[in-house]
């Protein structure tokens, strides 16, 4: 910066005083080695000195490549946004030069697929953390210059944060490799991985999770005051605020609102293509409510996005959760399988093989993200990829016999291990018993001595389910039930 970019003259005396002027600043996003969402209208922005000139000038480093230049002049408050068109080729190798009395360079960066990558510990539980660390660093993959990585560090506020220069939580874009994958979550790791080779272009992550955190900390207070059984939250999270004020503290990570405001919020409009997210086991307990919740989080970021976000999450892994035979877990499980069907452009990935019995945090971490690629290429890239296991679809009754149908059937139902294990069935009593089930052709017959006259199924409905129904295509079925009893979770909140 030079010394002086300006002086005010005072004349009664003669003086000159420096005038303290703006360095042209990008929001930190916007650094080396990131990734722009590919075919997009992109916004990028920052500050200067009021009224300045910035000029943004984009373009490969190709040879005889032409140059996107864009000028904007900075608003009374300093504040500037330019868009920049990236229907170019989606590779690396591009060069963002923002100019006005300084000049800033961003090198290396990309064009490509950027993904959001949120939730609780499952999604914050990192590759060293993980399964078999060293072996997923020393594979060819975790040296890709083709995959980003970006991570939000932890931090709360009670109003969301507007102010660039107060986000000393975000970090810097890294190129993958084994030293950056380490600390990095590893569920978000796979889902890159996977998808990067799938696509055959850059693909970015931008990780900002939170272990032990609710569902209602990651949606904006007025989505959750207009929804009159949520609005309780947003009274709680004042009167957390008003608490915290006078001692100068900041709110809690469980305050509604308090990571949306930190940690969401402050990408906007940062363009992305959409968003993974592996958290409810803090919301289990009240798992009648995230059927309204958690579709209720999904549209609030498509609003603030203003897109239609596509949205991926990860099922519950199968866990003890101090009761295995409990069914608090198969309700919040439920809750995420009906997001699917309240909201389009939302997927799931089923996880009942990959849990521990005894540990919340199952350290396979490679079957979630990779299901969740496979989830986004079937759902929003159009690839021809089995993206779900089967998803129970209509009851039909025959005699003593309960004949499930079920969607993404794919090549076929199939068992891993040979007999089906997992159902149960109730008559009139609604007393559920353990059931006989085979498959026959694309449908599971279900029988049980108990109950001659079927009135309702349930599959893998605990919190520790042990279940074998697949596709061919090496895909689990979601546990579900086809009766609409009440939930043990319906008055909790």
């Amino acid at each position: 910066m030079p010394l002086l970019r300006a002086v005010l003259a005072v004349a009664a005396v003669g003086l000159l005083v420096p005038t303290a002027l703006a360095d042209v600043k990008l929001h930190p996003l916007f650094t080396d080695n990131m990734v722009l969402q590919r075919d997009a209208d992109v916004p990028v922005w920052g500050t200067a000195d009021p009224g300045e000139e910035v000029k943004l000038t984009f373009r490969s480093d190709a040879a005889d490549s032409a140059a996107q230049v864009v000028a904007v002049k900075a608003n009374d408050k300093g504040q500037w946004k330019a868009t920049l068109s990236t229907r170019g080729p989606a590779v690396p190798g591009y060069t963002l030069t923002v100019a006005g009395g300084n000049t800033v360079t961003l090198k290396n960066v990309a064009v490509g697929e950027v993904w959001v990558c949120s939730g609780q510990s499952n999604m914050e539980w990192a590759v060293d953390w993980s399964g078999e660390p060293a072996k997923v660093k020393a594979e060819p993959e975790a040296k890709n210059p083709n995959l980003r990585l970006f991570t939000v560090k932890k931090r709360t506020a009670a109003a969301p944060i507007t102010d660039m220069a107060d986000l000393g939580h975000f970090t810097k874009w890294d190129v993958c490799s084994p030293e950056a994958i380490g600390p990095f979550s590893a569920t978000a790791y796979h889902f890159g991985k996977h998808l990067q080779k799938a696509l055959g272009v850059p693909v970015g992550l931008i990780h900002t999770s939170w272990g032990g955190t609710p569902a209602e900390a990651w949606a904006s207070a007025e989505a959750l005051k207009a929804v009159p059984e949520l609005a309780y939250y947003v009274e709680k999270a004042k009167k957390a605020a008003d608490a915290a004020a006078p001692k100068k503290e900041a709110v809690g990570p469980n305050t509604a609102a308090s990571l949306y405001n930190a940690m969401i919020h402050p990408l906007l409009p940062f363009a992305v293509k959409g968003a993974i997210w592996y958290q409810g086991e803090s919301n289990a307990d009240r798992a009648a409510e995230y059927r309204t919740l958690f579709p209720t989080m999904i549209s609030d970021w498509r609003a603030r996005w203003g897109s239609d976000l596509p949205f991926y999450c990860v099922q519950l892994a199968p866990w003890h959760a101090n009761d295995a035979d409990g069914v608090s877990w198969a309700e919040l499980r439920e809750a995420q399988l009906h997001a699917t069907k309240a909201l389009k452009n939302v997927g799931m990935a089923v996880i009942t093989d990959a849990g521990d019995l005894i540990d919340i945090h199952p350290r396979d971490k490679a079957t979630p993200g990779t299901r969740l690629a496979l989830a986004a290429e079937a759902g929003t890239y159009g690839l021809k990829v089995a993206g779900s296991g089967p998803v129970f679809k209509d009851l039909k009754v025959e005699g003593g016999k309960a004949i499930l149908s079920f969607d993404h059937v794919g090549g076929g139902l199939a068992a891993k291990y040979r007999t089906l294990n997992g159902f149960t069935v109730c008559g009139e009593d609604k007393e559920f018993y353990p059931a006989k089930a085979r498959i026959e052709g694309d449908t599971v017959v279900v029988t049980c001595d108990k109950v001659p006259s079927p009135v309702a199924v349930r599959y893998g409905w605990k919190n520790y389910p042990v279940v074998n129904l697949y596709n061919k295509d090496g895909l689990p079925a979601t546990p579900f039930r086809t009766d609409d009893f009440p939930l043990t979770t319906a008055t909790k909140k």
